[in-house]
């Protein structure tokens, strides 16, 4: 589901773009643009406006975890001591100086922050809980959770944009 006012900056083609894309980055615009009825240039031109306005952040490799050796995730729930703006502030640019944390999102509950960290093994991510995550400016406590299997994961999600 698309927001109104995001249909109104974008048609179907952009949507098929933007849907084609997500599931593989690499395509060549001439690929691309037959899997979404356009000709070469008319799919590049939209491609770069796609990204010049942001809605293209850019490209990564997704790397498989399992073969990398990192394929242990946990959860950790972190609580602050202190969660007024400067605190806050100080907490998201420690965070982004630790490479073990995977994802980082402010949430509204009974905690402040939920990290999705990938280790080698239950063993290095008790290392990383108790040298950097525990040492992070205004953590006051944390909880783990780990995780069993990814059921559905970046590697193994279909996005599919809709108009409606």
């Amino acid at each position: 589901m698309v927001s109104e006012a995001i249909k109104s900056q974008l048609d179907a083609y952009d949507m098929q773009i933007l849907s084609e894309l997500s599931k593989e980055g690499r395509l060549p615009v001439t690929e691309l643009a037959n899997r979404v009825g356009l000709t070469k240039s008319p799919c590049q031109a939209r491609l770069k406006r796609l990204q010049r306005d942001g809605f293209i952040k850019g490209f990564i490799a997704i790397l498989d975890s399992e073969k990398m050796g990192i394929e242990h995730v946990s959860f950790t729930e972190v609580k602050l001591s202190d969660t007024r703006e400067h605190a806050l502030a100080a907490f998201n640019a420690a965070v982004l100086k630790i490479d073990e944390i995977e994802q980082c999102h402010m949430i509204a509950g009974s905690f402040d922050y939920l990290l999705k960290v990938r280790t080698y093994d239950i063993a290095s991510y008790r290392l990383v809980l108790g040298e950097k995550i525990s040492q992070l400016p205004h953590v006051a406590n944390t909880s783990s959770f780990i995780a069993m299997q990814a059921v559905k994961d970046i590697d193994t999600r279909s996005l599919n944009y809709s108009l409606t």
